[in-house]
């Protein structure tokens, strides 16, 4: 849920063994990625024994480094518990993976800040003699990352965040992290100095499908949650012979979204339905 990406003191978190092992967050330049996975990596300390690793390039940390949350204090000792690891380039993101195993203790979670910047195109398609060299270089360093935290959560919860940045509506290269990456969180500008957060997945509550979205800015040298909202959608199953159940809801229409359920959404149509799948 997008509460994780904010203040404890703001926010009722949930417990973090419901979360996906593996997120992805995405978002423009400048809309405070960073200064989000700071702040999960502080509430994933908090709520933890365990240290968290945060890894990044260290100069483009320096000069623009994150944003607390108002009310968290830069003295806390929860940030002792936060290990930064810089690194240049890829081998050092599967160098640390390829050694995940022989931790004595495995993280409460691994952050990766722009994760796609440490693959630079000419170098990776010099490396693998291809012109898509840095998505090959990308693909096998997801598998790394995906098979060193899926035997660490045989053990105990860890999780893994990776940033990156998109120009477009949605991530370039979103066909590549949808493979490995089950939770993808995108961000994008309200165009009124805000920004609005959200995932790609949902809660099920009953006959209705939950999806929240958070508003935040940067201001004042602060991250800052404006307000959190939940839009609910009507769900119908289908039923035993194959057939769709009729919508609660006269005049909505569904949409499938798996091969158990369909979404209602809201349209001036009449409903029909749809026979079977």
């Amino acid at each position: 849920m997008v509460e994780r990406f904010f203040s404890v003191r703001q926010v009722e978190l949930l417990n973090h063994s419901h979360y996906d092992p593996i997120m992805l967050l995405s978002g423009p330049p400048s809309c405070g990625k960073t200064s989000l996975l700071f702040q999960f990596a502080f509430n994933s300390a908090v709520g933890s024994s365990h240290e968290v690793v945060f890894i990044c390039n260290r100069r483009k940390l320096e000069s623009k480094p994150p944003y607390l949350s108002q009310g968290i204090d830069p003295s806390s000792d929860t940030f002792q518990r936060i290990q930064m690891k810089y690194v240049e380039e890829d081998e050092g993101i599967k160098n640390y993976f390829a050694a995940f195993h022989l931790h004595e203790t495995i993280p409460a979670a691994v952050v990766i800040d722009d994760f796609g910047d440490f693959f630079e195109e000419r170098s990776c398609q010099e490396k693998y003699n291809n012109p898509r060299g840095r998505d090959l270089a990308m693909v096998r360093t997801l598998a790394l990352c995906h098979n060193a935290i899926a035997h660490a959560n045989k053990t105990g919860p860890c999780k893994l965040l990776l940033s990156d940045t998109h120009h477009g509506d949605s991530p370039r290269l979103l066909f590549i992290y949808k493979r490995w990456i089950p939770a993808i969180f995108t961000i994008k500008g309200d165009g009124l100095g805000s920004f609005v957060l959200k995932s790609n997945s949902s809660s099920v509550t009953g006959s209705s499908v939950r999806m929240r979205t958070a508003k935040y800015s940067i201001a004042l040298q602060h991250l800052t949650l404006e307000g959190i909202t939940e839009e609910s959608e009507h769900r119908t199953n289908i039923d035993q012979s194959g057939d769709l159940d009729v919508c609660s809801s006269e005049g909505h229409v569904a949409e499938i979204r798996s091969a158990e359920s369909v979404v209602c959404h809201r349209s001036c149509f009449v409903w029909r339905t749809l026979g079977r799948l």
